[in-house]
């Protein structure tokens, strides 16, 4: 059996740089030595791990969790440049070599225009390659939960990668694709929709996020996120200058305070704040700290606009000041960020206190 000696991380178009800097800082932190190749806009970056060492730990030891710009996260083959009169065989043959087994399939492209266009050669080569592969052993049952990703960047260049039961996204592309609701104010609802399905387990949105609520929403005109809000039965101070919409005002349940989101105090403990606010990174951070420290709320969940250049040492550095600033006040906290599929050029932080 060949031992993988890289990882394979997909991440949205043009944010490579971000990702390859974010996985060799961490994996140096790791004790791991390597190197991110990557071409800007490609939609992946890959870490081939130094001295051809397997890249099987390094994959543990970074959780696709733990990672900001990664939506997925898989152990990888070398890459295969194929003959377009013969694409199977490199692909059966280099799977078949590795040793492994593996439970399921998937065929992949990144979230690229080029990428979307590879969907007739994938489709043409699913039943064939799946046949070959089951009768070479190689896809079967009970494989412990290992998922074959064949990653196609054009026609002729894949690159295989497996993934594990725990540690990958369920999600082909590892993107979470949501329907927007019409009755919604604005697109950016998905944002924190989405955020819920990536930071609280959907069997404790019962508790979590339940009817009879307090929230904030900080910044909400013209109310996107208070909707959400609104929607799962919570009681909502909406903190804007702009107007809100007039539906959502309806039902009741919006207190809209026309005041300045940086500097409003809760009249007293809430169980969820929430942010969409265009400012510097840094001044959002500050202001949710305060919040958290003074534990004007249980949870919070605010995004992070990021600058054009340096996104993850600007990400890096305002998650170091939040941690460092609850350890210091004696606050026990779980704290996660992640780019995800609905947000642009920013990152969605949730902190969760433990009291």
């Amino acid at each position: 059996m060949s031992m993988p000696c890289e990882l394979l991380l997909y991440c949205r178009a043009g944010f490579e740089p971000d990702l390859a800097a974010e996985v060799a800082e961490k994996a140096e932190g790791a004790g791991w030595q390597g190197e991110s190749r990557f071409t800007v806009n490609s939609g992946f970056v890959r870490f081939v791990v130094a001295g051809g060492e397997p890249a099987n730990a390094l994959h543990r030891a970074l959780p696709l969790a733990s990672l900001v710009f990664a939506r997925q996260s898989l152990v990888a083959l070398p890459p295969l440049s194929l003959e377009r009169e013969d694409r199977l065989g490199p692909i059966i043959e280099q799977v078949v070599s590795s040793g492994w087994s593996f439970e399921s399939l998937w065929q992949e492209t990144p979230d690229t225009n080029d990428g979307k266009a590879l969907a007739g050669l994938i489709k043409a080569l699913s039943r064939p390659l799946e046949s070959v592969l089951k009768k070479r052993k190689a896809l079967r049952r009970k494989a412990g939960g290992r998922r074959l990703h064949l990653l196609w960047s054009s026609g002729d260049h894949v690159q295989l990668g497996m993934s594990f039961p725990g540690n990958r996204s369920e999600m082909p592309g590892g993107i979470r694709r949501l329907r927007f609701p019409h009755a919604a104010p604005s697109r950016s609802t998905l944002k924190l929709e989405e955020a819920w399905h990536e930071f609280v387990p959907r069997e404790q949105w019962d508790t979590r996020l339940a009817e009879g609520m307090q929230a904030v929403d900080l910044g909400a005109a013209p109310g996107g996120w208070t909707w959400q809000l609104v929607k799962r039965g919570m009681h909502v101070y909406a903190i804007d200058n702009g107007p809100m919409d007039k539906v959502l005002m309806a039902t009741g349940q919006v207190e809209h305070l026309r005041e300045d989101g940086f500097v409003w105090e809760p009249p007293y403990r809430l169980d969820w704040l929430v942010c969409d606010i265009v400012d510097k990174p840094a001044r959002v951070e500050a202001m949710v700290e305060r919040w958290l420290v003074r534990r004007w709320c249980h949870e919070a969940v605010f995004n992070l606009k990021l600058p054009m250049r340096r996104r993850w040492p600007e990400v890096a550095s305002c998650l170091e000041r939040l941690e460092q600033s609850l350890a210091a006040a004696g606050i026990a906290a779980e704290v996660g960020c992640r780019h995800l599929y609905h947000d642009r050029e920013e990152v969605t932080v949730h902190v969760r206190l433990r009291d």
